[in-house]
């Protein structure tokens, strides 16, 4: 795991963390300019993440005694690999404590959880997302296309 500055670490989430978890959820989608699309409902966020079989996991990043950031991630499977991996689904620090580390602490955090791949997407427009990215050495995947079935179009 990456080396954490004094006063901040990263610790796997518990069932009180829920309201700060949906508040970090809320603050990434205003930052990707999709807040409109949140219609989440904590109670059922709440099973997914904490009941019997969670869905989902969180790491929670912590600065100075304040939840600074989260990542969102789950258990995925490599038929080519035969091994499980990571999907991180979304990664996100709070502006005030960006430039710390602890972005790079929760990917490293991840990184050690697995022998597998860990993957994610990132917004095209972006850019210091994607800068980070590149300096840890992941790569875009060049010939995959991301598709997305909603419930709606059922």
């Amino acid at each position: 795991m990456a080396d954490l500055p004094p006063g901040t670490s990263i610790r796997d989430a518990v069932a009180p963390d829920l309201e700060v978890i949906v508040s970090l959820i809320r603050e990434l989608a205003e930052y990707e300019r999709k807040a409109d699309e949140v219609v989440l409902d904590e109670a059922v966020v709440h099973t997914h993440l904490f009941g019997p079989q969670p869905a989902a996991r969180v790491l929670i990043a912590e600065a100075d005694g304040e939840v600074a950031g989260m990542a969102l991630w789950f258990p995925t499977f490599s038929t080519f690999l035969g091994v499980p991996g990571i999907w991180l689904e979304d990664l996100f620090v709070r502006p005030e404590h960006r430039g710390r580390g602890l972005g790079l602490g929760l990917i490293h955090a991840l990184r050690d959880r697995t022998d597998g791949r860990v993957e994610w997407q990132v917004l095209d427009w972006n850019q210091p997302s994607i800068d980070f990215y590149d300096r840890l050495g992941a790569k875009p995947l060049d010939g995959w296309i991301t598709y997305r079935w909603d419930p709606a179009a059922r």
